[in-house]
């Protein structure tokens, strides 16, 4: 998908409408842009964590927030620490003021699809954190939710599976979810999100890009 001639104003006013908070930028130093002059100020967080997204990354918020005064930052990827001491902090970013991460899908209706490994990412952003930020690029932009788990299965999982080369599972080399018994499958928990709740909870930047998984 190339870039957008225009916001695409029929799925903004739709994520409206299901009580989401959107906004359209160009580029992903624009959404860090509109973060910091925007985004931050109104929530005043403090204590912030994330969830993994490349589009996320792409934008660097994460890189500033680490260090940002008066912030304390939950940090879950954190390589120092053990397995154990992963989980836990990622648990603990369940109850932060702010928490940011990315969406495997989103429809032209202004419905969110997620498919998650251990379910970190999708809790967070149905419930718990008070405040969530979605950076989303225009590829996961599609018509229904049935498009939107035909996606994850055949694009998104199995190249997020590719990430991880220490995994064994066979998406890997098909391409495609074969709906596998690894100990390693990543295809694990669902999520859709048809409204937020509460009204604006969930802030959503729209980035004019393909960007992601």
């Amino acid at each position: 998908m190339s870039k957008l001639t225009e916001p695409p104003v029929n799925l903004i006013n739709r994520l409206k409408e299901n009580n989401f908070m959107p906004y359209w930028v160009e580029s992903p130093s624009d959404a860090k842009k509109l973060f910091y002059s925007t985004i931050l100020p109104e929530i005043n967080p403090q204590v912030v964590s994330f969830a993994d997204s490349l589009t996320l990354r792409s934008t660097n918020i994460l890189d500033d927030l680490k260090s940002y005064e008066g912030i304390r930052f939950i940090d879950t990827f954190d390589k120092s620490l053990s397995w154990e001491e992963r989980i836990e902090r990622r648990r603990q970013a369940l109850l932060v003021d702010l928490f940011l991460t990315g969406t495997n899908a989103i429809t032209e209706n202004g419905q969110l699809v997620n498919l998650d490994m251990i379910g970190n990412r999708v809790n967070g952003i149905v419930f718990g954190p008070r405040n969530v930020v979605l950076t989303i690029g225009i590829n996961k932009i599609v018509k229904n939710v049935s498009e939107a788990k035909k996606r994850i299965k055949s694009v998104s999982a199995p190249l997020n599976a590719k990430r991880h080369e220490t995994f064994d599972i066979p998406c890997k080399d098909t391409g495609y979810c074969m709906n596998c018994n690894s100990k390693q499958r990543i295809c694990n928990v669902w999520s859709v999100i048809e409204k937020c709740f509460p009204k604006n909870r969930i802030r959503i930047i729209l980035i004019n890009e393909e960007l992601g998984l």
